[in-house]
């Protein structure tokens, strides 16, 4: 049986205790980047079901790999450039002395993901790659409280029809377990149904958390795939990549497993999803706090906490100068 889930405190991922995310933004590049990281190292493993994934780690997450855990991940806008966010984190943490200790090197490690936001407008002709020091801002940015909608990986993010954005969620499981899910939503397909009023992630919303609205009444959603975005400016420049996170205390097979089952809060949040042209990637975490928990509760936890998390993401988006593509709130005022 499900245990009952009622969301966190804050409704947010850093409902965990021990994990802070911080956020690092560039209004005119329109890019971004965010991290993930404990007050203590956590297990984590991921698992990718989009077609063009931009990863970096993501291999030493295998639970067949030798090293259990990581010391944060990181989440960040810039394609292939945006890869080096992660060498910014891994900076601030050597620097706090963090990090796998092999003899005398201290080698922190940040398994990170990126989406494509080269093409959304923003000033892109940079000499030197912005994006270490973005990552490094994040990580010296990690709090509890953090920024959603157009803020860090969800900066410069674009749904089919919409601005896109960063979101969050969380729940507690009736047996005090806590699940989390962070998100940069940036996907080929829709947020939204036709006309751009409600969410697919509807049924899953709590309270008025993503505006209430509740599910579009219609029947026969899903079959056309309308694109402001391929419209714009191109069909592949895409991409949802995702963490979710527990204090449960599980292996890092069993984090993979959750990280299976997550994916599919992106299918229900987003349609289509998982496309060619996306790089759909999930980590999941265990912070390894709580003994115990349902491993199927967990997941499930994971995939509700995701779909809501990618409806906030794209509701809490704001305007910004030379934006390709309307907010959700500019359209439904």
């Amino acid at each position: 049986m499900i245990p009952h889930m009622t969301p966190g405190a804050g409704n947010a991922i850093t409902d965990v205790a021990g994990l802070r995310v911080g956020n690092a933004q560039d209004a005119a590049l329109k890019s971004g980047s965010t991290v993930v990281v404990g007050d203590a190292p956590f297990t984590a493993s991921v698992h990718v079901m989009g077609g063009a994934p931009g990863t970096r780690e993501t291999d030493l997450l295998a639970p067949d790999k030798s090293v259990a855990q990581v010391d944060a991940l990181v989440l960040s806008g810039g394609s292939a450039f945006g890869l080096d966010a992660c060498s910014g984190v891994v900076d601030g943490l050597r620097a706090a002395g963090r990090g796998f200790r092999l003899g005398p090197a201290v080698i922190p490690l940040v398994p990170g993901a990126i989406l494509f936001d080269l093409i959304n407008g923003g000033q892109k002709d940079w000499d030197e790659n912005p994006y270490r020091a973005l990552g490094r801002r994040a990580f010296d940015a990690a709090g509890v409280d953090f920024d959603i909608g157009s803020a860090g990986a969800g900066t410069g993010a674009l749904t089919g029809m919409t601005k896109g954005g960063l979101g969050t969620a969380s729940f507690v499981l009736g047996d005090g377990t806590v699940v989390g899910a962070l998100v940069a939503s940036n996907p080929v397909g829709s947020v939204t149904t036709p006309g751009d009023r409600h969410f697919f992630a509807a049924p899953f919303e709590v309270g008025d958390e993503f505006g209430g609205l509740g599910p579009d009444p219609r029947g026969g959603l899903g079959q056309a795939m309308n694109s402001r975005k391929a419209h714009a400016f191109s069909a592949r420049a895409n991409t949802t990549i995702a963490i979710v996170a527990t204090d449960a205390d599980l292996t890092k097979a069993e984090c993979q497993r959750v990280a299976v089952a997550a994916h599919d809060g992106i299918g229900r949040a987003t349609v289509p999803a998982h496309l060619p042209a996306d790089g759909d990637l999930v980590f999941a975490l265990s912070t390894g706090a709580r003994k115990g928990g349902d491993l199927g509760a967990i997941g499930h936890a994971a995939a509700l906490c995701l779909s809501r998390a990618i409806a906030r993401a794209i509701y809490h988006a704001t305007p910004a100068p030379g934006d390709l593509l309307p907010c959700w709130r500019d359209l439904n005022r």
